[in-house]
């Protein structure tokens, strides 16, 4: 899915949008016990109940594609026939109202995950997207469109209220009051099939972590069997450990530097363009940004080689996940800069009288503690 497909069935979570009858969840305690089980119709419960109800599903598909949403790839096998699949499919076909489907959904949920010494809500609803089409001029065509049919879980950590004073209109006073159980965001949940295309795709399901740098593997294993991928974490610390392992002593400040100028730069102009497909370079293509840093062939191409055995060939490389683009930060043991990294030409690297200095240009609106100050 890229990010136009997205923000369409992001659309689809306000009330007056979406085709879904009913709300299923399971209330699951710390000893991995069901609380209890509900399946709600939407349109009687009151209109703030159902609004929270779509806010907290549509929390799962929040985030960025390729770090907090992360594209789930089926082997043509598993689509042909796998238990995980064929639960999946199960579930979609009979609209998310067979129970005995539901419980066994539940039950392999709970099975994997740990949510530590946290109650949770597995939260589910199904939806019907008539996709509409649209002509040549951008008018909307008449002609019904495909169906795009899909399933929506969200698995939301529930915490306990606090004490507060609550106003008691009767008595005119205030009263220590404690709310209940507190459902907060999802921590975690998955959109299947996908819509590529704006139309379903079978062979993938849209994985969300609200931590883009933890990667639930346990559940992606029971409920997808598929093999987990990598965290924006540690593509970032796996990039990392590529650079400074294959370039060596040509790791320098100077290229590190001008690695993430460039690939921010990249970044800047794939925003301008608005192309709804997130940013992806190829191992070739970030071997020539290291050569352009002042690498040595040999060694860019050993970079090279190193992405195809870690990651494998033809993997793509997302630079939003390798480049941090609001800030850069520099760090010795004694002090930390950070830096926008549109300013990073401000700060260059000198070796004076044998010492290692790294100088910030400041020639105007310099503080200290939050005072201007002069440098003389």
């Amino acid at each position: 899915m890229n990010q136009k497909e997205l923000g369409e069935i992001r659309r689809r979570f306000r009330p007056e949008h979406n085709n879904i009858q009913h709300i299923y969840g399971c209330y699951v305690n710390t000893n991995k016990e069901i609380i209890s089980t509900f399946d709600e119709s939407l349109g009687l419960l009151s209109q703030t109940e159902g609004e929270k109800y779509l806010a907290l599903l549509k929390k799962a598909l929040s985030g960025a594609l390729g770090k907090n949403l992360l594209d789930i790839s089926f082997a043509t096998r598993q689509v042909m026939d796998s238990e995980e699949h064929r639960l999946l499919t199960a579930l979609r076909q009979s609209e998310l109202k067979d129970e005995t489907l539901r419980d066994a959904f539940y039950r392999c949920v709970i099975d994997a995950i740990d949510m530590e010494d946290r109650n949770y809500l597995i939260l589910m609803a199904y939806d019907v997207y008539d996709v509409p089409h649209y002509g040549k001029d951008g008018s909307r065509d008449d002609e019904g469109g495909e169906l795009y049919k899909y399933l929506l879980c969200a698995i939301c950590p529930v915490k306990e209220g606090k004490s507060e004073l609550g106003y008691v209109a009767e008595e005119k006073r205030f009263h220590s009051a404690v709310m209940g159980q507190i459902v907060t965001a999802p921590e975690l949940g998955f959109l299947f099939p996908t819509f590529d295309d704006r139309a379903a795709n079978i062979y993938n399901a849209l994985f969300y972590s609200k931590n883009a740098n933890e990667i639930h593997g346990d559940f992606v294993d029971a409920v997808f069997k598929t093999e987990v991928p990598l965290s924006a974490g540690e593509q970032k610390e796996l990039f990392g450990s590529l650079l400074t392992r294959t370039l060596d002593k040509q790791c320098s400040f100077d290229v590190v530097q001008a690695v993430h100028e460039q690939l921010s730069e990249r970044l800047a102009l794939h925003k301008e363009s608005r192309d709804p497909e997130p940013l992806t370079l190829s191992a070739a293509e970030m071997g020539d940004i290291l050569e352009n840093s002042g690498v040595a062939p040999e060694a860019a191409e050993a970079f090279c080689r190193g992405c195809e055995e870690e990651l494998g060939k033809d993997t793509p490389l997302r630079p939003a996940n390798l480049s941090n683009q609001s800030r850069m930060q520099i760090e010795t043991p004694e002090v930390k800069i950070s830096v926008d990294p549109k300013f990073s030409y401000l700060i260059q690297s000198r070796i004076i009288d044998g010492h290692k200095y790294l100088l910030i240009s400041a020639d105007a609106g310099v503080e200290l503690n939050g005072l201007a100050v002069d440098i003389t």
